[in-house]
């Protein structure tokens, strides 16, 4: 499904809307939001917790749907396709990266890595071949054989984000990517987005409230109550 030709953004997000219903009381997470990424961009969403990044980040890679309007990737509308074919769009052409890191505590980095290749298919020289290297491009590999228990936080998220390159997706979305570190640890992850998007021509959408996101990203976006204003 994805446009080879490249031409115009990679993802159109077109007066997107979002409510929830609790009870008898609706909440709009998010309200008419048209956002345009340009490719081998780094683009920052910030705003408080609950202002809707991450609903508004879902509904970008295809893991929810808007109550109202239309995402575009590659041109392609999201809303026509089927869960299925959300799911494969997802597994070869975006990379997630969250706050928590979300790897398997019982498997290596190299095992975290390399599992996603598997569900994609890849024969096991290819999986060997292509985890090692996107480990190696975080700086990883000598770790390739611990398990997260083993790791510290900033090196987790390293291997969550070697992880979401492994297939070579277009898009990589982050949400609060470095949530759960300090600030130290905040500038190297950021600085790695920034060689990703510089070196192997990604685009990256980050969600965050680290205001270190500011020295990075190529556009800022702020998010409040469900509206979306460029900074």
């Amino acid at each position: 499904m994805v446009d080879n030709g490249k031409v115009g953004p990679i993802v159109r997000v077109q007066g997107v809307s979002r409510s929830f219903y609790n009870a008898a009381q609706e909440i709009q997470a998010l309200r008419e939001v048209d956002l345009s990424l340009e490719r081998g961009n780094l683009v920052a969403i910030k705003g408080r917790s609950g202002s809707g990044k991450t609903t508004l980040l879902n509904i970008i890679g295809g893991l929810d749907r808007p109550t109202s309007g239309e995402v575009y990737f590659e041109n392609h509308a999201l809303g026509t396709l089927s869960e299925s074919q959300l799911t494969n769009l997802r597994l070869q052409h975006i990379g997630f990266v969250f706050q928590s890191f979300s790897l398997l505590p019982t498997y290596s980095a190299f095992e975290n890595v390399e599992l996603i290749l598997r569900i994609a298919c890849l024969d096991r020289r290819e999986r060997v071949r292509r985890a090692q290297h996107c480990l190696h491009l975080v700086g990883l590999k000598k770790w390739m054989q611990h398990r997260p228990s083993e790791m510290s936080g900033g090196q987790q998220q390293r291997v969550a984000i070697a992880r979401a390159l492994a297939t070579r997706p277009n898009l990589i979305l982050a949400d609060e990517p470095t949530g759960e570190l300090d600030t130290n640890t905040s500038h190297q992850i950021f600085s790695l987005f920034r060689k990703i998007v510089e070196h192997q021509k990604a685009t990256i959408l980050v969600t965050t409230h680290d205001p270190i996101i500011d020295e990075y990203a190529d556009l800022l976006y702020d998010l409040k109550d469900g509206r979306l204003d460029s900074s």
